[in-house]
């Protein structure tokens, strides 16, 4: 039996320790953002604009808005309807992506396009789902067709999914920083249902504080800045440049975070991009995307699969790392991929708890006293709870700034269904990129959307 315990003991805490230290990494690594966050603040860096303080253009640019669509008929004529009623700029095309042996959705665009000229449908070559990179470069093709025959040049090219909420006033501002910017991102704020705020709530924790600290952060290191694939515009000189470098097509078909990528090389090649974080009015909300995401568990887990297997896996072999110099780019894109890491030491963390449990009560089975806990163990336990106090106070504090206090308090057990969903899904993403590397071509591995009863921007 002493063999027994002693051997038990010494498992859960190997098994801690490893997990122990693999926090305390991370915890680390997450507090030089957050005081880099707090320098910035403290400088006047990294704060808000304001609508009526942004400088006009000098004169109103023809702005594309992309709208890739497979299977949307439920969510895309609503979408171009309210976009179509709401957006305050002169000059603008809807192009809308869709596939041929998808009438529903193709349906759906026309009978919005019939009515309003500035829908233009496109229906690609190919039988659907590709990726959405394939069906960008189908609208890219599209927009090169109709600029030629009209003779005018689109100044750039805006993406956005087909459950997206457009704020009124977002091409406003891309009008106002693409003089400056060839890529301007603004800030996504995930819509919570209140019947299901457990699992959508868990984006809206993500993307407050990821859009809110994380990006800020990242621009000002001028470190490479990703694209969140929707409130994005992208200059039409950086689209060329990437055109001629891939050989006609500026949006890589054979990505699963093509967005994420085309950030990261638009940096590489010398462009500029920025985080706009803009409000309508002082101390009011954002010029931001809204939208819903995900609010069923086995919905969540593939679309966090598809970001592990596209930014942590595959991404790694496709984007590989930054100019060797470029200290603060190589330390982002190496957060980008800790995801799988960060999900091995929380698989540890949660089988070391468990082990505990089962020492504790097969130590008090025997009768015997219950060892002392190793004292490196202890201090180490001890730092991952100040931090991790630290970490849930700026969870709150971004939540509910967003949300307000009552979802602020939620974001804290929230955090272990995003536990929850991250564990499910790095399994799923593995065995993707393990079907990827033996050959198997990229897939569109959407979820299904659902559009708001209400379009009107929340505070």
């Amino acid at each position: 039996m002493d063999w027994v315990l002693s051997g038990l003991a010494a498992v859960t805490r190997e098994v801690l320790l490893f997990a122990a230290f693999g926090f305390l990494v991370g915890g680390i690594d997450d507090l030089f953002v957050d005081v880099l966050y707090l320098c910035g603040r403290l400088t006047g860096r990294g704060g808000r604009l304001a609508l009526d303080g942004l400088a006009p253009p000098d004169r109103a640019v023809r702005i594309a808005v992309f709208v890739p669509a497979w299977d949307e008929v439920s969510v895309i004529g609503r979408m171009l309807e309210a976009a179509l009623g709401s957006i305050e700029h002169p000059d603008y095309r809807i192009y809308v992506g869709t596939y041929p042996n998808d009438p529903g959705t193709i349906d759906a665009v026309a009978s919005v396009a019939a009515r309003d000229d500035r829908v233009r449908l496109v229906v690609g070559e190919r039988d659907g789902p590709t990726t959405k990179g394939d069906n960008l470069n189908a609208l890219w093709r599209a927009l090169r067709a109709d600029d030629a025959r009209i003779g005018i040049a689109t100044c750039a090219v805006v993406l956005h999914d087909a459950e997206d909420v457009i704020h009124p006033a977002e091409l406003r501002v891309f009008d106002s920083l693409l003089a400056r910017h060839a890529v301007v991102q603004l800030p996504v704020h995930p819509l919570i249902r209140p019947e299901a705020h457990w699992v959508s709530g868990t984006y809206a924790d993500e993307f407050a504080e990821a859009h809110g600290k994380l990006l800020v952060v990242r621009a000002a290191l001028g470190a490479g800045l990703p694209l969140a694939g929707v409130g994005c515009a992208i200059r039409h000189d950086a689209l060329e440049a990437l055109e001629r470098e891939r050989g006609g097509a500026p949006f890589d078909p054979g990505s699963l975070v093509e967005d994420y990528e085309i950030g990261l090389h638009l940096a590489q090649l010398g462009f500029t991009g920025c985080l706009a974080r803009v409000a309508e009015r002082s101390n009011g909300p954002l010029v931001a995307t809204r939208a819903y995401f995900p609010d069923e568990l086995d919905a969540a887990v593939r679309q966090k699969a598809r970001w592990m297997t596209g930014i942590a896996l595959a991404g790694w072999d496709r984007t590989g790392w930054a100019r060797p110099l470029a200290i603060f780019d190589h330390w982002m894109r190496a957060r980008d991929r800790r995801a799988p890491l960060a999900v091995i030491v929380l698989a540890a963390a949660y089988l070391g708890l468990l082990l505990w449990a089962l020492s504790g009560a097969a130590y008090w089975i025997a009768g015997v006293p219950t060892p002392v806990i190793d004292p490196v163990l202890g201090r180490v336990l001890a730092l991952n709870m100040a931090l991790l106090g630290w970490r849930l106070a700026w969870r709150v504090a971004f939540t509910t700034r967003n949300y307000g206090w009552r979802e602020g308090a939620r974001s804290v057990p929230r955090l272990v269904v995003g536990n929850i969903i991250a564990l499910l899904a790095v399994r799923r993403a593995a065995w993707r990129y393990w079907a990827m590397l033996r050959g198997s071509a990229p897939v569109w591995d959407k979820t299904a959307h659902r559009f708001p009863e209400s379009a009107a921007p929340a505070e």
